[in-house]
C-alpha cells in the first residue's frame, strides 16, 4: 500500500467514528515527516460548533501539538474534498499538501465548485491529490445520506 492509501485508511477510520456518532461520516489526518501530528472526524452536531469539520479538528491538534499555527511542509489526508471554511484552513495554516477522496460536488471549494487552493491571488497555495481511495469514502457517505432518508431524518439533507 502506497503512502496517501495509508493515510488516507486512517482518515477512513475517523470517518467512522463521526458515522458511530451520528455525525456525516467525514474523517482527516494531518502528517508531517511522515508522522501523524493530527487526527480529526466531523463533529459539528456533538459540539454545536458549526466549525468543527474533520479538517479543522486535525488542524487545530497538529497545531496544538507542534505549537504553532502554521503547519508548513504538512500534508492533510481527508476523506471529502474540502468545502470553503476548510479551504481556509488549510491557507491559513500553510499546509503544503492536501490529498482527498470523493469530490463534493454540493460544496467542494478544491476542485468540484471552487478552486481556491490553486488561487494565485492568495499568499498561499496548496499542491492537491484527489480521488485516494474515493470509492470507500463514496460508500460511506451514500450509505449514511440514504439511511437519513429510510429514517425520515431530513437534518442533514
Amino acid at each position: 500500500m502506497d503512502e496517501d492509501s495509508r493515510y488516507m485508511e486512517m482518515a477512513l477510520e475517523e470517518a467512522r467514528q463521526a458515522l458511530a456518532q451520528g455525525e456525516v461520516p467525514v474523517g482527516a489526518v494531518a502528517v508531517l515527516d511522515g508522522s501523524v501530528v493530527g487526527r480529526g472526524h466531523n463533529r459539528p452536531i456533538g459540539l454545536c460548533d458549526p466549525t468543527a469539520h474533520a479538517e479543522i479538528q486535525a488542524l487545530r491538534q497538529a497545531a496544538h501539538r507542534l505549537g504553532s499555527h502554521r503547519l508548513p511542509g504538512s500534508t492533510l489526508y481527508v476523506t471529502l474534498e474540502p468545502c470553503l471554511l476548510c479551504a481556509g484552513a488549510l491557507i491559513q495554516a500553510r499546509v503544503r499538501r492536501l490529498v482527498f477522496g470523493a469530490s463534493d460536488a454540493k460544496a467542494g471549494a478544491v476542485v468540484s465548485l471552487y478552486r481556491a487552493l490553486e488561487d494565485a491571488r492568495l499568499n498561499h497555495q496548496v499542491e492537491v491529490t484527489s480521488g485516494v481511495l474515493a470509492v470507500q469514502a463514496e460508500i460511506l457517505l451514500k450509505d449514511f445520506f440514504a439511511a437519513k432518508r429510510r429514517t425520515g431524518d431530513r437534518g442533514l439533507l
